[in-house]
């Protein structure tokens, strides 16, 4: 099994766009971090202040920022997903664009968290051989 995690400074904002964005609905929820469910992995958003410690001694921005991780989203129809997320708060960084698996976009969400979300042609990762 895999649990998602993410940091978020603000738990009802962040509860809010990850319901809308993406039609997840919410299961349990504790003092610090929610359960979101809908995906294949549970999500968990934890609340974290801005400026605290996190990973390797630095300290939490939620600013846009690179992370070598990140969520990839497989949607059905990615202009109405983009849409969808774009209304619900995410940032675009690169709309929907032809790739050789599909169609992939770039987005953020309002914590500065980058995912993407990507449309499978017929052949999906199959067609990058």
């Amino acid at each position: 099994m895999m649990l998602l995690n993410i940091d978020v400074p603000d738990l009802a904002a962040a509860e809010r766009f990850y319901v809308e964005a993406f039609g997840l609905t919410v299961g349990r929820r504790f003092d610090t971090f929610v359960e979101i469910l809908g995906w294949p992995a549970p999500l968990y958003l934890l609340r974290k202040e801005p400026g605290t410690l996190g990973a390797a001694g630095r300290s939490r921005s939620y600013e846009r920022h690179w992370t070598p991780i990140h969520t990839d989203v497989v949607v059905a129809d990615i202009d109405a997903a983009t849409a969808r997320a774009v209304r619900a708060g995410a940032r675009l960084e690169s709309g929907p664009q032809a790739a050789a698996f599909g169609r992939i976009a770039g987005l953020a969400d309002p914590f500065g968290h980058g995912f993407c979300l990507i449309e499978f042609s017929a052949r999906g990762y199959d067609a990058l051989r």
